[in-house]
Parts: C-alpha cells; structure tokens; sequence
C-alpha cells in the first residue's frame, strides 16, 4: 500500500481524507497533507499560480484528468512503478512539488515530503533509499558536493528543472550513475511535457517531448504546444527553440529576455551562459556556487545596457576584468558584452524559487533613479 511520510509521521492515502490537519505543523507539513486530502477526497480542479512562462503570472484551474495524464506519461518515460520511493524536496504549494504528490497517488508511490532546503538529505537517515527525486539545480550542486551524494547512486531516475542548469553541474553529474534529466515545462502545462538525458551515453542539448505532446513554432520561432495535459488545447510560449523533424528541440531563450542595445538585439541567456563558462574557466573556484542574471537597464545612449549582476563578493574584480576574459573566449560579439557588472548580496526570487529578473530590473532601475536624482 502507498504512503506518505512527512516528519517520520506514516500515513496511508488511503485514510488521508479523513486525516485531522494539526494547526500547529510546519508549513511544508500542513500544505502536503491538505493537497493530498482534497485528491483522495476527489477534488476535480485545482488551483494554482503561474509563474509567467506564457505571459503575465496568473491563476490558472487544472483538471484532476490533466494531472493524471502527466504523471502517467512521466512514468512511462521514466520507468516508475507502484512501490518506488520517491522523496519529495520541492515546495508543494508550486506545480513541481504539487506533481511530486500525485504522481505518488496515481502511481502507488511511497512518498517522503521535506522542507526544501538546499541539501534535502541532511536529516534523513543514512540507510533510507529513493528510487525517484526532482531537484532543482542548486540543490542537486548541493547533494553531489555533499557526503550524501552516495544517496543519488542507486536511483531509476532524477529530475532537475525550474532553472538553466550550468555546465559546471553538467560536468559534475557524469560522475553520477543514476540517469539524470533536464525538464521543460510550466505551471499551464502541468509541470514538464519535455525531458533530456544530461549524463551518460545519451547525454543531449535536446529535450525529447514525453508520449502525445506536440510541438510546433510561430513566426518568432517560439514553442506552441498542445498536449493531452493541456486537455488538447494549444498552449503558447515566449520560448525561442530550435525545432527539429522528430520533434526534439533545444532552449535558445525567451522572446521576452532580448536587450535591444543600441539597435543590436541581444539574447541574454546567450550571454549568461557565456558568463557562467567565462567565470568557470577564467577565474576558477573564485566565483563558485555564485548565481548570475543579465539584465537591460535604462541607458541614454543606448537605450538599454547589457548589465550582469552577480550574487556575492566581487573578490577584487572589476567589468574590465570581465570583458577581457570574454574576449578570450571568444563565443559572445563585442555589442553583446556587459556595460556594467553589479554584485549583490542576494539575488530575488519568486515564490517558487526561480530567479525573478523582473523584480531585479525593477530594483537596479529604482536605485539608479534615486541616486541620479540626489
């Protein structure tokens, strides 16, 4: 019989809808069991939060019928099973967390909920064994650099998304042996509809859409979809991909991410994913486990300038120091290079813990303002 396990508390799916939800437990607790509660109740709609993939952040309703479909079209890309273990590390107030909870109820998984933290392993005891997990990037870095890293080895499959994943982590996880995949998805498309393989033999830029998902472009070259997740509606993205015949595609960026500098429009992924190699390679350990956004920021000559913020210490280095080693490496044109490097202590982040570049925009352009004006 499945389970759910929260805070070394057991508790049957089966008897969860008439389950007394304590006042007194923590959040991640609490949120769980209630969720859990309304889909044994048989709770038809659900909803949620979008975090803006599609356009503005709004509340969406999603079927019970939808969700269904993508944990069983998740299973037969992965392999899961009635009776696996799965551990669910994400916020179960968000889609990928919410997901982690029905897959457990449609599948007849044995679920483990904990608060999400950086190294979700830390206070699980050292003989307890998953066969299933969905990180994010930063906590998967955290695991593979940790004493637990052991944990990941035994594993059918790990799931890694709500982020870019860096080519730092990529290097790292070829020392893992346990299958590792890179999800595309959103919150209106009931978490993933794409994965790709990021270790081993069948390691790829491309992500593979999972059983009854389409994917065609519009003139911008942006993903449309249309899924049986989505109750076979057509699902538009501002996300620019390279589409190929049998339907795999590569990320490029978002429509929406382009920094028009002096007429030159700039992608900034493109540039991030520069940056990201160019701090690795360049200036080695020194930036480590440092995150970076590219933003455009209000500039009178060109518009808008290129601007890279970079969480933590600036360790002595200055945008002249940037610039040349981008130079070096050679993959970004000159129009694409920052103007300007910020450093900041902490760099915000949505509620379901992506980076929010609009709120940082907002910020960096309100500090300049007022400085400007004083």
């Amino acid at each position: 019989m499945a389970t759910l396990c929260i805070d070394e508390v057991e508790y049957s799916f089966d008897e969860l809808s008439a389950c007394a939800i304590d006042s007194n437990l923590p959040p991640y607790h609490a949120s769980a069991l209630a969720f859990c509660q309304r889909w044994q109740r048989g709770d038809a709609e659900f909803h949620l939060q979008t975090s803006g993939s599609t356009g503005v952040p709004k509340m969406i309703t999603l079927t019970r019928e939808q969700m269904t479909a993508s944990a069983q079209r998740t299973a037969q890309a992965i392999g899961l099973q009635a009776g696996d273990r799965a551990l669910v590390c994400l916020s179960t107030q968000h889609i990928a967390g919410i997901m982690m909870l029905v897959r457990g109820m449609v599948l007849g998984l044995h679920l483990t909920v904990v608060e999400a933290k950086s190294n979700p392993f830390v206070h699980i005891p050292p003989t307890t064994a998953f066969d299933f997990v969905s990180f994010v990037p930063l906590q998967l870095q955290t695991v593979i650099a940790s004493e637990q890293s052991e944990k990941l080895r035994g594993m059918k499959a790990i799931l890694v998304g709500g982020a870019p994943v860096s080519t730092d982590l990529i290097t790292a996880l070829q020392c893992v042996k346990a299958p590792v995949y890179h999800t595309y998805g959103m919150t209106e498309t009931v978490s993933h509809i794409a994965l790709r393989r990021l270790n081993g033999e069948q390691a790829s830029e491309y992500f593979v859409p999972l059983p009854g998902v389409q994917i065609v472009l519009d003139e911008r070259q942006c993903l449309s979809t249309c899924t049986p997740m989505t109750q076979n509606q057509w699902i538009q993205t501002n996300d620019i991909v390279e589409l190929n015949n049998d339907g795999s595609f590569r990320f490029l960026g978002r429509a929406d991410n382009i920094i028009n500098s002096g007429g030159y429009k700039v992608q900034v992924e493109k540039v991030e994913h520069a940056l990201t190699e160019v701090l690795e390679s360049y200036f080695g350990s020194v930036f480590a486990g440092q995150r970076l956004m590219v933003i455009g920021l209000p500039d009178e000559e060109f518009g808008e300038r290129v601007t890279a913020v970079i969480e933590g210490d600036d360790h002595g280095y200055s945008i002249a120091d940037i610039r040349l080693a981008l130079e070096a490496q050679g993959t970004l044109e000159r129009n694409e290079f920052p103007r300007q490097l910020v450093f900041l202590s902490t760099l915000p982040e949505t509620p379901s813990g992506k980076l929010d570049r609009q709120l940082l925009r907002k910020r960096l352009t309100e500090a300049h303002y007022t400085t400007t004006q004083h």
